[in-house]
Parts: structure tokens; C-alpha cells; sequence
């Protein structure tokens, strides 16, 4: 979709003449059902659009003034970047305007325009002055709609509308310029079949770009784009802001307040902590069921506050079903049972977690407004809750990582980064006096230990004197030799070990004499790392040196010599003999001549 192209809706008391006003500047038809020609009201959503004196070109979203279609003007609002505010000279303010204006302040809609129709039947001065006086009022100056130009007009003569299309074009080319790269979140406000095409959705795209054969999602399942259209034109791509048809296919049924978004760029969830901020002229507390509006959505929730006034008004909305979301976000509370004459937009929910956490704890819902109380809509503050996320996480729930990956995309908390860093060695040290016998702590019993989500997370953690090495943590330079590192009872096992090798240097204990010692493969495990012992094999065990010992032996027989001769010269049996031999090998001191004849290999 080609720049200069804008969506502005439509806001306003009942038959104050935004559809005649809307008809008047596009030549178009705004209403499309019989029944609203026949009543002469807007009931559901009309769109029209028309070139303003710029080239650039203007859609309208007409949206209904009745009291009872509130809901479908929040759903042709809720996307939409800009709004003209309508009021007729010859009634002025009345109460669906105030409604209007409070559901579009509580929304956050940050620019717009006001004109005063039906000049030609009233002075419009009156309404004019009063409407502006209220916008101002309102705190729109100051937190949306900006310095709101305010124009009078008649859409029966003329009177006024080039005036109005001027202020048009000043208003878009003052909106902010979408990201066109922006993930897609198109709420569909309408949908229905083509004979021949199938299923077709519009909406209102505030951002994102979509292209014939596009791959989007719907409630969770995949749907392909076939045909595009914007403005009655067949297109191959369009970006926001654009009203927009899609031809789909897919196994679904959409819905108005269903949307279509791009796969794994959004956080599908029923459960949000909110940040409730009244809307002007509502009081607390919020009832415990409203419905929540957001885009073209409107759906039933609960709203379960977490504090006091204290903690910021958090509140856990409990929706009736899940939507996609974005932190940031603003959810819109209505309640729909109030009375006429009663205001039902009631407060504004800015999305601040689409995952929180429980509440199991007595306590931990106060404790979770605190928390709560001081968040924002970034890494940071999700980060503070979740204490550790991966960059996939981050954003799909609306967070561009904002630094570095502590390890394999994993972002932390840095409080909760520097804690685990010093519970590391403690953790380590504990578990070597636990387990005496093992050559260090494993990766995954650390990772277990510390809470942990991924070993490569404990990895990053280590510091020296710390060092991994065959996926065990250890002390580096912590050099123990002899039996000294050893728990007491090994240590008296392997000097009376040691004693028996005194007398017969290369008779290896057999398994039998190393049982009743008490030493089994652990034990062992432990007295040769320790240096206390050499293990040449298997259940092979000499005193520290017996290698270099057996080569000198060896050293003095005829070469080349035999395994039998071997054995002979160093006293031993054919079990010790073979495995020495081969470790003499390994070692460089001895090497084969044939498939029988070995010799010592000369030193110096």
C-alpha cells in the first residue's frame, strides 16, 4: 500500500449527522444496512473514503452514536489512530458525546478534530466553544487529541467542508508513521462469504505489513492469504494504516474481535495483570465482571483488583477467552448493565504481564500489586517477575530484549544474575563435602540446585576459581595429593593397601581383598584422583610410581622381551602383567616389536 493513505473513525451523539457529514466529503454511502436507511441511524460499522486536497487519501470508519451500540463504536475505534469528533449546532453536547469522549480518552486516542455540523440549521458558535471548552475539560489537551482544531460545517449544504478537508490533511500528516516491519495484529470487524472466494475479513491494519500468500494465525490455527484488498482495489501488499479485506483459507469461522496476527509474535493468553487508571467521572471499586474491549474485541472478564490505592490500582483480569496481547497494551472495562444515562466506560487497563505468575501465598497478591506499582511495559520490569526469559519469550509478549543474552538467549534479572552468581561456589562447596568421593559437582545437580531452566545458564555462572570440566563443576588449582583429601575411613583403607603393595609392588589386590578394605569403585574413583593410588585397568590398582618402577625392571631384561617374561621380572601375575604392559605402552615407555615381543624404549 503505497504512503498517504489514513484511517480516521467517526465519534458523536446519535443522528448529530456523522454519516451525512462522512457521505459529504467522500460521495460515498457510509451505512450498509436496510434498516439503518430505514431508521436513519448508524447500527453497525460503515466505511467510505475519499482524496483530500493533499493526494493523500483518508478512510472513514462511521461508527453508531446510539447509546445501546456503544460496543460496535468501540470496535470501529479501538484500532484506529485518529478520530473526528462530531457535534450538531442545533442540539450541541448531550450524553452519547460525553460517552464518546470518555471512551476515546480512556483509550488513548491521541489525535482528532472536532466539527460542529448542521451550521446552516444553528449559529454553531455555542456548540463549538462548549464542545471545545469540554475536550480541554476532559484532559484531551493533555493526554490525547492534542490542540484540537474545531471547525463548523453543514454536510446538507457544503458549507465548511473545504475548511474541514484542510484540517483532515493537517491531521494525518501530523499521525505517527507505523512500522511497516511491525508484526501483524489485524482486528477483524467484519466477516463473509464470496460465492466463487470464500471466506473474506476486514479490519482496520494499524501497523505490519500483509502480502498475497501471507501465512497468518487465527485463534491458534494457520490461515493463508489469497487475494488482498484496500479500498476497493486489488493489491499485492499493503501496510498500516489501511483498511483492508483479506480472502483466507483455512479450516476457521472468524468472527468480529477475533484477529489475525503473525505466527509466534504474539502472547495468546485469558489471564493479564493491568494497570487500572478510572476513567473521568467513574468511581471505584470496579465491579467484579465487565467486559474488556480491545481492538474490535469485546470479551466478558474479571476483574480481581491486587491492592489498594497504594499499589497503583493493579488488578488480574481473568478474560473469557484468550486474546493476543502485547504488554503495553490497552484494554478498555465496560459495563454493559448499567442503566441508560449511566456511564459504562469505566476504566482503562494498561496491560503490564501476559503471563503472570501465581498467586498461592496468603499475602501474595498484595505483594504482586507492590511489584506491580512501580512496572512498565518493558524487558525490565518482566524481567523483574519472571527473572529469566529467552529473546523468543520477550518477544512474543511485546519486549524487544534490551541488552546482551547472559548465555544462549537467556536475558535475566541483573539483581537476581548477581545472586545466583555467588550462590554458585557455596552451592559447589557444599556438595564436595557431601559427596567427598566425586571429582566435582555435575552441571545438572547445579543446575537443579540453583532453580534453573537451562545448563548452559549455570555454565555462564562459573567464575574462577571455579572451572567445568566433563560436565563437573570443581575448585581450579585445588591440587590434593596423597590420602590427605580423602574421607578417614578410605584414607586407612588405601595405607593398608599401600602396605600390602610395600612388600609385592605389582600384586594388585584382587576384588576380593579390595572389598573387604572397603574400597569400591567410588572409593577407588576418589584415592586415584586424589594420587593416592594408579589404576592401569579396570579393577587394576598399584601404589603412585609402580609404573615407572616396572619399566626400570624391565629395562634390564634381554630385548625385546615376552608377556611371560615380563611377568617373571616383576613378580606378578598374568591378570597385572597385560593391562601394565599396555599402560607402559600408552605411556611411551615401552613399545611392541611384534604380535609377542615388546621393548623398553630408550630415555634421555
Amino acid at each position: 500500500m503505497a504512503s498517504g493513505t489514513h484511517v480516521v473513525a467517526t465519534a458523536g451523539h446519535v443522528d448529530h449527522g456523522k454519516s451525512t457529514l462522512v457521505r459529504a466529503l467522500t460521495g460515498m454511502e457510509p451505512d450498509r444496512l436496510a434498516e439503518e436507511r430505514r431508521r436513519g441511524l448508524t447500527i453497525e460499522l460503515g466505511y467510505a473514503w475519499t482524496t483530500l486536497p493533499s493526494g493523500d487519501r483518508v478512510a472513514f470508519v462511521d461508527v453508531p452514536g446510539h447509546e445501546r451500540f456503544l460496543g460496535t463504536m468501540l470496535a470501529g475505534v479501538g484500532p484506529v489512530p485518529a478520530v473526528m469528533f462530531v457535534v450538531a449546532a442545533d442540539e450541541g453536547w448531550m450524553p452519547q458525546s460525553q460517552e464518546h469522549l470518555v471512551a476515546l480518552r480512556t483509550l488513548g486516542v491521541r489525535h482528532g478534530l472536532l466539527a460542529v455540523t448542521r451550521a446552516d440549521l444553528a449559529d454553531p458558535a455555542p456548540a463549538l466553544d462548549d464542545a471545545r471548552a469540554r475536550l480541554v475539560e476532559a484532559g484531551l489537551v493533555e493526554a490525547g487529541l492534542g490542540e484540537v482544531e474545531a471547525l463548523a460545517v453543514s454536510g446538507r449544504t457544503g458549507e465548511g467542508l473545504d475548511g474541514l478537508r484542510a484540517a483532515l490533511d493537517r491531521l494525518v500528516a501530523a499521525l505517527p508513521a507505523p512500522d511497516p516491519q511491525a508484526p501483524v495484529r489485524l482486528w477483524i470487524d467484519r466477516a463473509f462469504s464470496v460465492r466463487g472466494s470464500g471466506t473474506v475479513v476486514t479490519g482496520t491494519l494499524p501497523a505490519g505489513r500483509v502480502e498475497t500468500g501471507d501465512e497468518l494465525e487465527l485463534d491458534g490455527e494457520p490461515v493463508r492469504v489469497r487475494a488482498l484488498e484496500s479500498l476497493k482495489e486489488h493489491v499485492e501488499s499493503v501496510t498500516g494504516v489501511a483498511r483492508v479485506a483479506l480472502n483466507l483459507r483455512g479450516r476457521i469461522a472468524p468472527q468480529r474481535g477475533h484477529a489475525l496476527v503473525t505466527p509466534g509474535a504474539w502472547t495468546a493468553t485469558s489471564l493479564a495483570d493491568v494497570r487500572v487508571t478510572m476513567a473521568e467521572g467513574a468511581r471505584g471499586p470496579l465491579p467484579a465482571r465487565l467486559t474488556a474491549h480491545i481492538g474490535s474485541a469485546a470479551v466478558p472478564c474479571e476483574v480481581r483488583p491486587l491492592g489498594g490505592e497504594a499499589e497503583g490500582g493493579a488488578a488480574r483480569l481473568r478474560l473469557a477467552r484468550p486474546l493476543p496481547l502485547h504488554l503495553g497494551d490497552a484494554l478498555l472495562l465496560r459495563d454493559p448493565g448499567r442503566g441508560q444515562g449511566e456511564l459504562r466506560v469505566l476504566a482503562r487497563a494498561t496491560v503490564l504481564d501476559v503471563r503472570p505468575p501465581e498467586l498461592r501465598r496468603r499475602g501474595a497478591a498484595r505483594e504482586r500489586a507492590k511489584a506491580l506499582a512501580d512496572a512498565s511495559a518493558d524487558a525490565a520490569s518482566l524481567l523483574r517477575t519472571h527473572l529469566l526469559l529467552r529473546d523468543g519469550e520477550l518477544l512474543v509478549m511485546g519486549c524487544p530484549p534490551g541488552g546482551r543474552p547472559v548465555a544462549a538467549g537467556w536475558h535475566a534479572d541483573p539483581d537476581h544474575w548477581a545472586e545466583l552468581s555467588a550462590r554458585l561456589p557455596e552451592v559447589v562447596r557444599r556438595y564436595a563435602a557431601d559427596h567427598p568421593l566425586e571429582p566435582g559437582m555435575p552441571v545438572e545437580a547445579a543446575r537443579h540446585e540453583l532453580g534453573l531452566p537451562d545448563r548452559r545458564l549455570v555454565t555462564a555462572l562459573v567464575r574462577p576459581p571455579l572451572t567445568v570440566a566433563d560436565g563437573r563443576i570443581t575448585t581450579a588449582g585445588r591440587v590434593v595429593t596423597g590420602t590427605a583429601g580423602l574421607p578417614a575411613p578410605v584414607a586407612q583403607a588405601v595405607r593398608a593397601l599401600l602396605d600390602d603393595l610395600a612388600e609385592a609392588p605389582f600384586q594388585a589386590p584382587d576384588a576380593g581383598r579390595l572389598a573387604a578394605l572397603g574400597l569400591g569403585p567410588r572409593e577407588l574413583a576418589a584415592a586415584v584422583r586424589a594420587g593416592a593410588l594408579l589404576r592401569v585397568a579396570e579393577g587394576v590398582v598399584l601404589a603412585p610410581g609402580a609404573d615407572a618402577g616396572a619399566a626400570a625392571l624391565l629395562a634390564r631384561l634381554p630385548q625385546p622381551f615376552t608377556v611371560s617374561q615380563a611377568r617373571s621380572a616383576l613378580g606378578t601375575s598374568r591378570r597385572v602383567a597385560v593391562p601394565l604392559l599396555e599402560h607402559l605402552d600408552r605411556k611411551g615407555l615401552t613399545e611392541r616389536v611384534d604380535e609377542v615381543h615388546r621393548r623398553c624404549r630408550p630415555t634421555g
